[in-house]
């Protein structure tokens, strides 16, 4: 499946450029690079111009994505491992 807008959701997230536009955690906000990991609960993004990984809670983050245009996401509409929501798709149709 190609990720689009409308499907982001369901896809795997490592690979993708993001950006966090919005935080509970202000220190957050701001924090930009590439989803390098991902489980339940967190986004591992590489920082660009660094090699230091930030763990971004999902549930207290929105989060802008390029993929190649950008596109919004509330962490929690992706608070769940990429296998989770896969299966939330499939039970949707």
């Amino acid at each position: 499946m190609n990720v689009m807008p409308d499907n982001i959701i369901y896809n795997e997230l490592i690979g993708l450029r993001v950006s966090v536009i919005g935080s509970k955690d202000p220190s957050l906000t701001g924090v930009s690079g590439t989803v390098v990991d991902e489980t339940a609960n967190m986004l591992v993004v590489s920082t660009t111009g660094s090699a230091r990984r930030k763990m971004i809670p999902k549930m207290i983050s929105r989060f802008s994505f390029l993929i190649p245009e950008e596109v919004v996401v509330e962490g929690s509409d992706i608070a769940l491992s990429p296998e989770e929501r896969l299966k939330r798709l499939q039970r949707r149709r």
